[in-house]
């Protein structure tokens, strides 16, 4: 049976492993991303058929008509993964920046909103379906300089376990996983291409790999229909929370 898993963020990191990991399950993949090079060279190392998406998560304009565009044979949407988010910048309240405030609010919550709101009336249609939003152990615990991104995660926190309230007469699961340190392309994002900065993060220590955390998403997809693993965190051995690594 045909099955679809729609995936945003797909164009790097978490998002891009969780592709190839459902790939293998035999799911068909929606791959939503803004970089279209990007996509193209997933699809070529997929082994089930994919359809491209190209718009950011922030704007709700572009999610509509991406959504209203895709072709009928890819509407029924079994799955989909809230994967696309950032984090720009890591200064105290007082010195924030207010367009680094702006993108990670507009892509870690609102672009879960818009993407979310294209989907959910298919599954509910169907009483069907599971949505697994990316939060953070920052949407758990705060962190020094951390404060309007996990500020960003702890909505999606909350998000997921309204929308589980309100999805749960339609037989639709909502589930999120929690990654601790992950060495991917965000800290390279966060510190604006400062890759000494980036780097020094993950010194010390093993970190999780995007592998780890979509090994993970595809274990709680792959689950019984009557299991729902609701809230995952998931941390490397060396991470004890947001604030203690044992680094050597």
């Amino acid at each position: 049976m045909k099955k679809i898993a729609c995936i945003t963020g797909a164009s790097s990191g978490i998002g891009w492993a969780t592709a190839k990991a459902l790939s293998k399950e035999g799911f068909q993949l929606i791959l939503c991303g803004r970089r279209l090079d990007r996509l193209e060279a997933l699809q070529a190392e997929l082994s089930t058929e994919s359809y491209m998406l190209i718009f950011d998560v922030g704007d709700s304009n572009a999610v509509k008509l991406a959504f209203e565009k895709l072709p009928a044979e890819w509407r029924s949407i079994d799955v989909l993964i809230n994967n696309a988010g950032n984090a720009h910048g890591m200064a105290p309240i007082q010195s924030g920046d207010e367009a680094d405030w702006d993108a990670m609010m507009n892509s870690n919550v609102n672009g879960l909103l818009y993407v979310s709101q294209a989907v959910i009336p298919g599954m509910i249609e169907r009483k069907s379906g599971h949505i697994l939003n990316l939060s953070s152990i920052a949407g758990k615990q705060i962190y020094p300089s951390g404060n309007v991104y996990c500020a960003s995660k702890a909505a999606v926190e909350a998000l997921t376990q309204g929308m589980r309230l309100d999805l749960n007469p339609f037989y639709i699961k909502v589930s999120s996983v929690a990654p601790g340190a992950v060495n991917t392309e965000f800290s390279a994002v966060r510190f604006k291409g400062d890759m000494d900065r980036a780097n020094a993060v993950y010194q010390g220590f093993t970190p999780l790999v995007a592998e780890d955390v979509a090994e993970v998403i595809r274990y709680m997809v792959m689950a019984p229909k009557h299991v729902n693993l609701a809230d995952v965190l998931l941390l490397p051995t060396a991470q004890a929370s947001a604030g203690l690594v044992k680094r050597d």
